[in-house]
């Protein structure tokens, strides 16, 4: 399936016409997976559970809507409930949230009660009209006043109207208030239940005012992308100033604290004051020393990496003139995004299916019936979630071939007029019928990392309060450990994607080449990452500030909208997606272009036959660097020829 260890004659790097498929084993690993996924919905679609899910049951096993068999040892199942379409809970109201369900008999009934029933008198008036028993199936509508065990077999009075949702066939009460006390366990701040009501009403009323907000927050990402590439020069190095100063300002008001409590420390104070301030003392010295050592490794990294931050200016620029060349490259986090969705949908629907799939099992405490998982379904379930990670990376990693493979074409292309028309097309061509194995194999790695470090994550939770501080110690130390090295492989991905769009390799050995290549250019590497990270951090940032003040105005112009708290992180948060999604398809170009150059300056020099394919921007950066390397050569040579003079006429 690939080897890392495989060695292959020397190429020539720039994207070849003539391709051949990669990973295929891979591949076809892939769709043997996706092959069990399908028989897994099948599955639970053939044992009746996508009829249970959609249409519904009672507490005693019978589907509503249509006839059911008989289920040994209980006596209320069997029952044909061809014309009782809606499930209707005796108690709707009381529900378990730790395990998210209804803690309610639930019974099936023709049609939903659409008025207020008060008393037992209205309950069999109701069923007498409509022919709709609310109560027990064992219960006769003429003995609902007198019955035993009414409290039990009938519903809680006052019964709430209801409605049927569209899909599934449940009778749901249409004053939500009844799920006031459902709503507290979530929202802390709630005190009363007009609270809610406002927070609710809030968001419903001032729902276009959000959509427009979203909609302004799209806007702004993509003039932020455009905005980058000409004040990419004015805006890292007020950053850096910025930090810099930061830096500086800090460790001198630390060094300024320090000499302040020094002065304040006198032998005559208290015993206790006198140690506190010494404590003080000490710590601000601590402080203070930190801060000087972070300061001097920072000024020295910027003294260091100062020509590393003019290159990454430079792929920042060119990163612009990319998404003036290639505007389809705007649209990838929208059919990425559709992607997803579509998919999630499918895998909670088929999620839904297996938690009905069960065998029924009468609970000995209540005596009503629930769809037990035995060890088969649960193993289907463990493999449905492994299905959810591994096919999300796999569309992920297709958005980052089909950006790579783009790029390259644009990098590669001299004449940028001869370029395809459509080069994302291009390069999702390219992406199917070749190298649907690489991505496959990517994403499988970024899975077998991510499925622990969920696993971990899971268990923490679980343990919060209960362990001991080494053990939550380990687990943090374990679960971060798996996030860095999930970052570092992602990265790596990311170039292994782009040396397969340009030399049409495997994922090993791409993943190796691109390794090798960027562990020469290390340092270049770290103030890309960092410095270009920080500016995209930034601007993510500036999108979300945005539009949260212009929501502050809007909403302030509305005055009858009285909570504004939801409507603001409703529009923060998407906002804040938006920002990602744009900017990190902007920072994928940015990796792509900053491996390409790599390649470029590896492979080439400028002479005759061996020309750059570089931009200009970045062909001035390397011009740059080249002149002050020879300044830097000569002033060197000059020196040692001074030197062995001097030698000469001593001796």
């Amino acid at each position: 399936m690939g080897c890392c260890g495989s060695t292959q004659k020397s190429r020539e790097w720039k994207p070849l016409e003539q391709r051949k498929c990669t990973d295929i084993p891979w591949l076809l690993l892939f769709i043997l997976f996706n092959v069990g996924m399908l028989c897994i919905c099948g599955f639970a679609i053939a044992t009746g559970a996508a009829s249970r899910l959609i249409s519904g049951y009672d507490s005693y096993g019978n589907t509503c809507g249509q006839k059911n068999a008989k289920i040994p040892g209980i006596e209320l199942s069997g029952r044909d409930h061809t014309s009782r379409k809606y499930v209707f809970f005796l108690d709707p109201c009381n529900i378990d949230i730790l395990r998210r369900k209804i803690k309610s008999v639930a019974l099936c009934v023709s049609k939903c009660p659409d008025t207020e029933l008060k008393t037992y008198e209205d309950l069999r008036n109701f069923s007498t009209v409509y022919g709709s028993d609310l109560c027990s199936y064992d219960v006769q509508p003429d003995t609902y006043s007198s019955h035993a065990n009414r409290s039990t077999k009938c519903p809680t009075l006052p019964v709430h109207p209801s409605a049927s949702l569209p899909v599934f066939h449940r009778c749901i009460p249409v004053d939500i208030s009844c799920y006031a006390r459902f709503a507290e366990a979530f929202i802390t701040f709630v005190s009363d239940n007009s609270v809610v009501h406002r927070v609710i009403a809030g968001v419903m009323t001032s729902k276009e005012i959000i959509m427009g907000l979203c909609l302004l927050a799209l806007v702004l990402s993509l003039i932020l992308m455009v905005v980058i590439r000409y004040i990419s020069v004015v805006l890292v190095w007020i950053l850096t100033a910025v930090v810099v100063v930061g830096s500086i300002g800090g460790t001198g008001i630390l060094w300024w604290l320090y000499v302040d409590h020094s002065k304040s420390v006198n032998a005559s104070l208290p015993a206790l004051e006198l140690e506190v301030a010494k404590d003080n003392q000490k710590a601000l010295l601590i402080y203070a020393i930190a801060a000087t050592i972070f300061t001097v490794i920072l000024l020295l990294l910027m003294f260091f990496m100062r020509k590393r931050v003019a290159l990454t200016i430079a792929l920042f620029h060119v990163a612009g003139k990319v998404f003036t060349h290639l505007p389809l490259l705007a649209l990838q986090p929208f059919w990425t995004f559709l992607t997803l969705m579509l998919f999630w949908v499918y895998w909670i629907s088929v999620l839904l299916f297996l938690g009905s799939a069960g065998s029924p099992v009468q609970n000995n405490q209540t005596g009503l019936v629930e769809f037990k998982m035995d060890g088969p379904l649960q193993y289907m379930v463990w493999y449905h979630a492994v299905g959810l990670i591994w096919i999300s990376e796999f569309i992920l990693a297709c958005q980052q071939m089909t950006v790579a493979g783009a790029v390259v074409t644009y990098y590669f292309t001299r004449d940028k007029s001869q370029m395809p028309f459509t080069p994302i097309v291009s390069s999702v061509l390219r992406l199917m019928r070749y190298h649907l194995g690489t991505v496959v194999k990517g994403a499988f790695i970024i899975t077998l990392v991510e499925i622990p470090r969920l696993i971990l994550t899971y268990i923490h939770s679980q343990l919060k309060g209960r362990e001991n501080a080494c053990a939550r110690c380990m687990l943090k130390a374990c679960i971060c450990c798996l996030w860095c090295l999930e970052k570092c492989l992602t990265y790596l991905n990311m170039n292994a994607y782009t040396a397969t769009a340009i030399n049409s390799t495997n994922f090993c050995t791409s993943a190796r080449d691109a390794f090798f290549i960027l562990a020469e250019n290390a340092l270049r590497v770290a103030a890309i990452n960092s410095v270009g990270d920080f500016v995209l951090f930034l601007g993510k940032v500036l999108i979300v500030s945005c539009t949260a003040f212009a929501g502050i105005l809007s909403l302030n112009y509305q005055r009858e909208y009285t909570v504004w708290v939801l409507p603001l992180i409703i529009v923060c948060v998407f906002s804040f997606l938006v920002a990602h999604c744009f900017l990190s398809i902007f920072e994928i170009v940015v990796d792509v272009l900053f491996l390409c150059f790599a390649i470029d300056t590896k492979y080439n020099d400028g002479s005759p036959g061996r020309e750059y394919y570089m931009d200009k921007a970045l062909m001035e950066f390397v011009e740059n660097t080249r002149r002050a390397t020879e300044r830097y050569s000569k002033v060197e040579g000059e020196s040692r020829e001074m030197k062995s003079m001097t030698g000469g006429t001593l001796a």
